[in-house]
């Protein structure tokens, strides 16, 4: 199966799911247990991610988790649409709070989103290895690659 532009636009992450979702179940959820609890749920609402698109290109390096991604740009809308996938449960939810932020947004406005500033609301890099921090920072690196070459 390849992506086709739907497989990119019917994605629900950063669509009818937002990041206000995110925050209200972080606000409700005072046990870490149950924040990791809801990020594996949000990794499950990941699309399927195409077999022939795990390769070389599509793979994020720096990840400890073997992940990849692809992207499509609209070109009608100006919008820059992602599918990520992960092996690694945890990693697909945090996969899924990145799709969150960045999917379905002009790539400028990809690059303008304080990503960081995510991150610390959630308080997500204080609960999370820091390996796992750090797949999350290549996972963002490669998306801002990608919108910085889409602007171009």
């Amino acid at each position: 199966m390849n992506a086709s532009a739907n497989d990119f636009t019917n994605n629900p992450l950063g669509t009818s799911t937002t990041l206000k979702d995110v925050y209200d179940a972080f606000e409700l959820l005072d046990d870490w247990e149950d924040r990791y609890a809801f990020i594996i749920d949000l990794g499950k609402a990941l699309p399927p991610f195409p077999d022939t698109e795990r390769i070389e290109a599509n793979y994020v390096h720096g990840c400890q988790s073997q992940v990849w991604l692809i992207h499509h740009y609209d070109e009608a809308s100006g919008k820059l649409f992602l599918l990520i996938d992960s092996d690694a449960i945890i990693v697909r939810g945090l996969a899924a709070i990145i799709l969150l932020a960045f999917n379905n947004l002009t790539p400028t406005d990809l690059l303008a989103t304080d990503i960081d500033k995510l991150f610390e609301r959630l308080d997500l890099f204080r609960h999370i290895s820091p390996t796992r921090g750090n797949g999350l920072r290549s996972m963002i690196s490669k998306i801002r690659h990608i919108a910085t070459a889409e602007t171009a």
